[in-house]
């Protein structure tokens, strides 16, 4: 019998190369075939070890889902920054690994966030998704997310839908 520790914390400069790794393998699995080739190369290539690294000076929370072996996924968040939204709270981002996505661990990291942004006053919390990925929109809908908002982005020149979903 083999006993997992999985753990959710703040990240730490030196969890820079398994967000890289963890954001690239996610969002490639997420909008290949969504967001056009060359565009959503160019947003990987952004996110490397040094973008990382300086994101997590920059005072938004960011939290890692640690699994003993090494980071599987994160979630960013804060204040909402969209004021057409009747939201406190966002959640930025949150991606898995592939290869654990679809056991509860994205549930588990999403609650925790919901949790501490609750805990800090924002009871009413958003969070964007690409129509498209339909993975994304079934999750946060069967997380209780409500569909409150649906804009057009162009992206890479195509335009694509985004839902926005709301938390109480």
């Amino acid at each position: 019998m083999s006993d997992l520790l999985i753990s959710i914390r703040h990240a730490k400069p030196d969890d820079a190369p398994a967000l890289s790794k963890v954001f690239d393998a996610a969002w490639r699995e997420a909008y290949l075939g969504i967001i056009p080739g060359m565009t959503l190369e160019k947003m990987l290539a952004r996110r490397g070890e040094k973008w990382w690294r300086s994101t997590l000076t920059r005072g938004r929370p960011l939290v890692v889902i640690d699994i003993g072996q090494g980071v599987v996924g994160y979630a960013s968040y804060g204040r909402c920054r969209d004021r057409s939204l009747s939201a406190e709270g966002e959640v930025d981002e949150l991606y898995l690994a592939p290869e654990y996505q679809g056991i509860g661990l994205g549930r588990r990291l999403f609650k925790a966030v919901l949790n501490d942004l609750r805990h800090n006053g924002m009871s009413r919390v958003a969070v964007w998704a690409l129509a498209e990925n339909e993975r994304a929109c079934s999750f946060y809908a069967g997380l209780g997310g409500l569909s409150i908002a649906k804009v057009e982005e162009r992206i890479g020149g195509a335009p694509l839908a985004k839902i926005a979903y709301l938390f109480r």
